[in-house]
């Protein structure tokens, strides 16, 4: 029997030309589906695509919802309970940790603040920080955790991850209020979940230590923005964010104008390639699931 997966593009179809047992159909839109529908066992929806309430009414045969990001926040609790849901885990976790080193290296190495003297025509050098030997704490000890974990380690740092539970290399999340104050950086990397919605409180701010900085490439409700900004205007933290709650940043709030904050407009997985790395995960785990039933990268748990 042949599984059909319907796709939102000919990428798309070209990844999963060599899954056996498989047709891949591509549709337009999810409410312009085609014919196959009905027939249709997997659905892969574009790339920031959120669900709709009434996705899988015209999918009957619906048993697999394959997402192309590691965030699966805009999808869980949208289908059927008989249908599975796997994320894009493993396609943009080395180029967000690219982007996290990225924005620490800039603080630390004041790229900014040279790059303003050069065009203000001023030869103007200066004894910078250096990420050399910083104790880095890693809130996230999935792919982008690991990733993050490998390129600090490259870099000299001292990282340390926190995941959900403890296990060999891995703090548990209990461990948070005597980590932070040992760190001097936090690489917030966790998903978007009930539990770790608001985890990066007034209360886990103040027990970072005077300094430090705060990098989420998480998503924007992790961190409290009030609390946070309290922090940046007082001058006792730093910060660099991919992600912001509100987003997009609306004009005039005052994360635009905060100190001590390097700020980006969700980019952190936006580099070349990004659509491959996407789909040659997406193939892994359908080829995966036609074969088993089941995905390596099935969301489970409470969201």
């Amino acid at each position: 029997m042949t599984t059909i997966a319907l796709v939102p593009d000919d990428q798309a179809v070209q990844a999963l030309a060599d899954v056996r047992g498989l047709r891949a159909v591509r549709y337009q839109t999810l409410d312009e589906l085609p014919d196959e529908a009905e027939k249709a066992q997997v659905l892969v929806p574009g790339i920031g695509v959120p669900a709709g309430s009434d996705v899988a009414a015209h999918l009957p045969s619906l048993r697999l919802v394959q997402l192309l990001t590691a965030g699966v926040e805009a999808w869980v609790g949208k289908v059927p309970e008989h249908v599975l849901l796997s994320a894009g885990r493993g396609a943009h976790g080395a180029t967000t940790a690219e982007w996290a080193m990225t924005a620490l290296l800039t603080i630390y190495r004041e790229f900014r603040e040279l790059e303003d003297a050069r065009r203000a025509g001023s030869w103007a050098p200066r004894v910078t920080e250096t990420l050399w030997d910083k104790r880095v704490l890693v809130v996230g000890a999935g792919d982008l955790g690991r990733q993050m974990r490998r390129k600090l380690t490259a870099f000299d740092a001292h990282p340390t991850l926190v995941g959900t539970r403890a296990r060999d290399g891995v703090h548990a999340v209990a461990d948070l209020p005597d980590l932070l104050p040992e760190h001097d950086a936090v690489v917030v990397v966790v998903p978007m979940t009930s539990a770790t919605r608001g985890m990066v409180d007034a209360a886990f701010l103040a027990r970072m230590r005077d300094g430090a900085i705060l990098v989420n490439a998480a998503r924007g409700p992790v961190v409290d923005t009030d609390a946070l900004l309290a922090e940046l205007q007082s001058g006792r933290l730093r910060a660099a964010l991919d992600v912001t709650d509100p987003e997009p940043l609306p004009a005039g709030h005052p994360l635009w104008t905060a100190p001590g904050l390097l700020l980006t407009p969700h980019v952190g997985g936006s580099a070349s390639g990004h659509r491959e790395r996407a789909y040659r995960v997406m193939a892994e785990q359908i080829a995966l699931f036609v074969e088993s039933g089941t995905t390596a990268n099935l969301v489970r748990g409470e969201y």
